[in-house]
């Protein structure tokens, strides 16, 4: 497939960094300072909405940015699977944004220009994964994500955030440095090239053994994807602010780990180079053993947003199942999950901070009659909670579909029990929380005096991304056609 070389890219990768100096001289200025976050937002959506037409033309528009390795430049190439990824993180960071000034001006957080200036580092380094043009320059930018949410995570700065930012680099940076780098270096060597291919650079260039050991050095070396046993950070980091969570969980870091895993399976071994071996087979099952485990261990959480890290490290195995079934229907239920998991996601967790925000509570069983006190607020919760589930009519149900269908079309009822199971247990742990908030009447000394639903820009971003759940169900365009674009090119089409 022909290159078209643009700068687009590249643009919308530097227009949250070019953000930063200006987000500094207005730290005294907290209007001016959210403005300019908000116009960073705006802007980077615009640019990458921009290459769509492209995209869905079937062309790929990029740029060599400098010759560092031979068959390992710095460059950056846009194409459906990038592109999915990247509206999703861009469209989430407008709603974020306006979501993270009523929670940090509502509990009146300290460091609040420290926050924004790497929050928009972290949105530049994931649009920096999604349009990596090969293994080396995504490398980069994962590592520039991993100490750009160093900074988030330990906001707070108590002892508690200290040990969880220590744990949190550890096991991200602990990881890509001692499994994915040797891993890449070995991969070089053997095909000296680094660029993504739709037939995989590693296709005949590695033994079977070979093969094996390094799928599974960079399944477990790209830790912010959380397949156990690395998936400890993210119920630890869960210490940050609200926002940081949803950005942890929704917009950038787990996705960018699940994204990550994607560019491996597709790019680096390819679809037949993996069923040749059975490999794909491997990875479903650790993906699978991660669903089920992580929805139990949800079950028993009180704190609703160690609640919600468990039930993300499910989720993300959901994605890591769909490409590993390595059948049509399953790597577009994968794909198509990154976008329809993220935005029933980052609704939950919105609603987490802003029940938080307007009544200091933080735990499952004191919540109960909140949908009495905060209507809006829970209504998006129970619309999250059913896109999580995946049932309709929301998002989350047609990505599950396809999931389904790749099971089946792989051959695999046993891995279409795991996905049916899984499904009830999230049940299980999302719907008491919607049946005690409405149902339940509140405790004597349930609510403090204050607001209802708190500061309107804690709870109308969430009924945003709720709304949005519900409208892609019905019309789940274009990260569909992305999904299905970029997997018929895999398979030939």
């Amino acid at each position: 497939m022909a290159l078209t070389y643009s700068i687009v890219p590249l643009l919308a990768v530097l227009v949250s960094l070019a953000a930063v100096p200006l987000i500094i001289l207005c730290r005294g200025r907290p209007n001016a300072r959210e403005t300019v976050t908000f116009a960073a937002a705006g802007i980077k959506l615009l640019l990458v909405a921009s290459l769509l037409p492209a995209v869905l033309a079937g062309r790929e528009v990029g740029l060599t940015l400098a010759p560092v390795l031979p068959g390992a430049p710095l460059a950056l190439k846009v194409d459906a699977f990038g592109l999915l990824f990247a509206l999703v993180s861009s469209s989430l960071w407008i709603v974020t944004s306006a979501y993270s000034i009523g929670y940090m001006r509502g509990l009146d957080e300290h460091s609040q220009t420290r926050y924004f200036c790497f929050f928009a580092v972290a949105l530049s380094a994931t649009i920096g994964v999604a349009f990596s043009a090969n293994l080396f320059t995504m490398y980069l930018f994962y590592e520039m994500l991993s100490l750009a949410t160093y900074p988030l995570v330990t906001h707070h700065q108590d002892p508690e955030a200290r040990s969880s930012g220590r744990k949190y680099l550890l096991y991200i940076m602990g990881t890509s440095i001692g499994l994915a780098l040797p891993a890449m270096i070995i991969a070089y060597q053997q095909a000296g090239t680094l660029a993504f291919a739709p037939t995989g650079f590693l296709a005949g260039k590695v033994s079977p053994m070979l093969a094996g050991v390094l799928l599974f050095m960079f399944v477990f070396g790209f830790a912010k994807a959380a397949v156990m046993p690395m998936h400890s950070w993210l119920p630890a980091a869960m210490v940050a602010p609200t926002p940081v969570s949803a950005l942890l969980h929704a917009v950038a870091v787990v996705k960018v780990g699940a994204f990550s895993i994607l560019r491996i399976i597709t790019g680096v071994f390819g679809v037949d180079l993996l069923k040749g071996l059975d490999l794909g087979l491997a990875v479903a099952w650790v993906a699978s053993f991660t669903i089920i485990v992580a929805s139990l261990i949800a079950l028993s959480q009180d704190g609703l947003k160690r609640r919600l890290a468990f039930s993300t490290i499910g989720q993300l195995s959901y994605i890591v199942l769909g490409l590993a079934l390595l059948s049509p229907k399953g790597m577009i239920g994968g794909s198509l999950h990154i976008a329809m998991h993220a935005f029933g996601k980052i609704t939950l967790f919105m609603c987490a901070g802003a029940i938080f925000v307007a009544t200091g509570k933080k735990n499952v069983s004191q919540m109960s009659g909140i949908g009495r006190r905060m209507p809006w607020t829970m209504a998006a919760f129970l619309v999250g909670s059913l896109s999580v589930i995946g049932l309709p009519p929301t998002g989350g149900f047609i990505s599950k579909w396809y999931l389904a269908l790749g099971c089946l079309q792989a051959g695999s009822v046993a891995l279409l029990v795991v996905l049916l199971v899984s499904s009830l247990l999230n049940a299980a742990y999302f719907l008491p929380v919607v049946y005690r908030a409405y149902f339940k009447p509140p405790a004597e000394e349930a609510w403090a005096a204050g607001r209802d639903e708190g500061p309107a820009a804690a709870w109308v971003p969430p009924l945003i991304t709720a709304a949005c759940s519900l409208v892609l169900f019905f019309y789940p365009q274009p990260f569909l056609r992305l999904a299905q674009m970029a997997v018929a090119r895999l398979f030939g089409g």
